[in-house]
């Protein structure tokens, strides 16, 4: 693949747990058809958990967002909660509790990883990101 090559696609999904295997298995089509298969699996894992919190721990619709640039393959969760997502303390280690750990994974596996308010079609919200750089 071409470094210079840019895409991004979207996919928006209802406030149900059931869409989370549907944006994993869109992100694993996405990146084998641009020839990232050996992102898939790390790829699926971070859109995974975002787009988990996205549908467990708000009310609205949402949406996944996997965009291809510069070498770097940036992951991302809208959901239609303004409030800052609860990010895991500096040195929050992973634990064996059933939840609460998705964004300690998030940090632990992504080079970069942050979080903006946004809005969307006059829906205020919030979109939490990831990225990976293949270099």
């Amino acid at each position: 693949m071409p470094e210079n090559e840019s895409w991004e696609y979207s996919l928006y999904i209802p406030n149900d747990v059931r869409a989370v295997p549907v944006c994993r298995r869109m992100i694993r089509l996405v990146l084998t058809v641009h020839g990232l298969i050996h992102l898939a699996d790390l790829g699926e894992l971070i859109g995974a958990e975002l787009i988990g919190n996205a549908v467990r721990h708000t009310k609205g619709p949402a949406a996944l967002r996997v965009r291809w640039r510069e070498g770097t393959l940036r992951v991302g969760a809208w959901d239609a909660d303004p409030e800052p997502p609860d990010f895991p303390g500096e040195f929050a280690e992973p634990t064996d509790a059933e939840g609460g750990r998705g964004l300690v994974v998030v940090r632990s596996c992504s080079d970069l990883w942050g979080w903006q308010p946004l809005s969307r079609f006059g829906n205020r919200g919030k979109y939490v990101w990831c990225e990976l750089a293949t270099a």
